[in-house]
């Protein structure tokens, strides 16, 4: 018999999960996300991926701006699930709503913890030298996922379940690896639910090993390119879906964002090969730079 679960997640990474668990038969009784919020560049109002992912499924979805309110726990003790499941949801969640189901809470992180907890594991890694690629030899790279019983703070709970990840060709872009990982996490933890609600087991994590990451920012992807070649080549990869790798230029005396939309390293030597100028269309780096020396060569 399949337990009911209510689902608490946000982006693609939890629609591919709740794809991987659906899969397996196993569906949510409520999903619940983040708000509707302003998106692109005009700022429209848009549902969260596993709203609309939900909706689609006639799944009833709910969008609290907090957690911390009656009403909410009401609601959720309402549904009378088995078991709660977050993934990707963006917010901490209480311990008051975590003590209502029965069989606790279930977390799918895409990382090996207790390395690199926190709001950006994926980016963390590929941003990091804890892999055999550090030196950019193709060699592929390790990283992870773990499900884990879901505690008040911040990815500290106990491992249920732990599976390790050979990445090819690393660095991978980050929404490669991002999508890979959610898959990997799905069926991970498919097969984790029957275990675990017919006899629980987890074990602590050794907490003194632990490694933390930060929220990702817009500037983080500002980019120096007189700046090591390599960790140049990491931010490319690991930031190419969002905020994306940029470098400051000036161009008709106005000071102007380029984003980098692809490279290649070699010998240690960083090569841009696409690029998306403020307020133009991508283009070849190479077009990019002739425009300069077209410029240089008319005022010469």
């Amino acid at each position: 018999m399949k337990p009911r679960f209510a689902f608490f997640g946000t982006p693609e990474f939890a629609v591919i999960i709740l794809e991987e668990l659906a899969e397996k038969g196993f569906l949510p009784t409520v999903i619940v996300t983040s708000p509707d919020a302003p998106r692109g560049r005009k700022l429209i109002l848009t549902s969260s991926e596993a709203k609309v992912w939900g909706e689609t499924r006639e799944i009833p979805v709910l969008t609290p701006k907090t957690l911390r309110d009656e009403a909410f726990k009401e609601i959720m003790e309402w549904y009378h699930s088995d078991l709660f499941i977050v993934a990707a949801y963006g917010k901490l969640i209480p311990k008051t709503i975590l003590d209502i189901p029965a069989h606790g809470v279930l977390n799918v992180h895409p990382s090996l913890l207790p390395k690199f907890r926190g709001p950006s594991p994926i980016e963390s890694v590929i941003l990091s030298d804890e892999t055999p690629a550090h030196a950019c030899t193709h060699s592929g790279g390790h990283t992870g996922v773990t499900i884990m019983q879901l505690d008040p703070e911040m990815d500290h709970g106990p491992i249920v379940a732990q599976r390790e990840r050979i990445v090819t060709d690393w660095p991978p872009r980050g929404s490669m690896l991002t999508r890979d990982l959610a898959h990997f996490g799905g069926a991970l933890l498919a097969k984790t639910i029957p275990e675990w609600m017919n006899e629980p087991r987890a074990h602590e994590q050794d907490h003194a090993q632990a490694t933390f990451t930060a929220k990702i920012k817009k500037e983080d992807g500002l980019i120096d390119l007189t700046e090591d070649p390599l960790k140049n080549y990491k931010k490319i990869r690991a930031f190419d879906e969002w905020p994306g790798a940029f470098f400051t230029t000036v161009r008709n005396g106005k000071n102007i964002r380029v984003r980098i939309n692809d490279a290649t390293i070699e010998n240690g030597v960083l090569t841009i090969t696409r690029v998306t100028p403020e307020g133009k269309k991508e283009m070849s780096y190479e077009d990019f730079r002739r425009g300069d020396q077209q410029k240089i060569s008319r005022i010469h």
